[in-house]
Formats: C-alpha cells, structure tokens, sequence
C-alpha cells in the first residue's frame, strides 16, 4: 500500500504514471491535425458566458490577433471590459450597438431594428476578413426573441464565416440549431449567485 511505501518510492511510481500518461497524452494530440477556425458558443444560466468570453479576446489579443466584437445587448453600459479593450484599438474594433435589455426599452420595434443593425454590422466585419476572433456577445438573446432569424444567422456561420476565423457566441438559450452547428459549446451551471441573497451587481465582477 502507498503508506507502506518510502518516499523514494512513491516519488518513482509517480514519476512511471505520469510518463505513461504523457505517452497517452501524446498519442492522442498527433491524431489531431486539422487547423480550421471555430464557432464556439457559451450559453446557460450561469455566470460567466461573456467573461469567459473577453478571456478568449485577451488571449488572442497577447499572440498579436486582430479582433472584432459586436455586443447585441449591453450597448449602454459602461463595462470594465470596454474601457480596457479601447485601449488597443489597434488589434481590437468594437461596435456597441444594443440599447439595453428588452425589458428596459419596453419597445419592441426598436429593439428589432437595433439586433437587426448589430447582425448587419456583424456579417460586415466577418465578410472583412480582417479578424481572427469575433465575438458576438449576447447574440443569443435576440436570437431567443426572434429579432433575428435563427435560420439565417446559422446559415451565414456556416456558409460565409472563413476558414481561418474563429466567431464566439454568446448569451442563454442557444438554440438548438445554433449548438447543432456550432464546433465547440460551453453551457454555464448556476450553482450559487450572490444576486439571490441581495447583493446588487458589482463594477469588476458583473460589469
């Protein structure tokens, strides 16, 4: 048993079941030899879709990447992330085109028109072809009202999005045809959130 053992020992048999892990790791990582760019969606109830979101924008921003973001919904806040981002405006073109929650311009006409402005300005910048990343933040929630038509926003994914770019969608509710297309998606768990409790949204954390 691994009591009974020395430390020499465990530290050996350590040593032999990761070099056999990584013998399998490796194995594994040479049958994956396709380079293509990604639609990847992050939805669910969770906390977390547009954060983890932004992280990916970092990431691609530190290897040099050129990056395009439309936000559909959050376009009058003020966000942590927005103010960081302007500062490299010279890998990152941002357009804030959402004029708030629906339920906050209670008008629904508006609200149409304001989606349908984003997803043209979204399909111009991916026909651009200038970025590696796009993020499409909270495409999901127009999507979900049906200001714009599930069935062209995939088909437009699909069709039209280059080879080499990688487009992120997020928001709650992703529709199934969009998962059903999409490469990679991540679906955030609410396991506890302090909003419950009555802790109102905080500058860092929530925006």
């Amino acid at each position: 048993m691994a009591k009974d053992m020395t430390e020499a020992e465990l530290d050996a048999r350590h040593a032999e079941k990761m070099r056999k892990k990584k013998a399998a790791r490796d194995k594994i990582i040479a049958t994956k030899t396709i380079e293509k760019g990604l639609l990847i969606v992050h939805t669910g109830k969770g906390k977390g879709k547009s954060t983890a979101a932004f992280g990916m924008v970092l990431r691609a921003i530190g290897h040099g990447q050129q990056v395009a973001i439309v936000q559909f919904v959050k376009g009058k806040w003020e966000t942590g992330e927005r103010v960081v981002l302007e500062r490299f405006a010279d890998q990152v073109t941002i357009r804030t085109m959402g004029e708030g929650f629906t339920w906050e311009t209670q008008d629904r006409k508006r609200d149409v028109a304001a989606a349908g402005a984003a997803w043209e300005a979204a399909k111009a910048l991916i026909r651009a072809d200038r970025h590696k990343l796009v993020l499409l933040d909270e495409l999901n929630i127009v999507l979900r009202y049906g200001y714009v038509d599930i069935k062209e926003v995939v088909a437009f994914l699909r069709d039209e999005k280059p080879a080499d770019m990688n487009v992120i969608v997020t928001g709650r509710n992703a529709a199934d045809e969009l998962i059903e297309a999409a490469d990679l998606v991540t679906s955030m768990e609410m396991v506890k959130h302090p909003f419950r409790s009555g802790v109102k949204a905080q500058a860092g954390i929530e925006f």
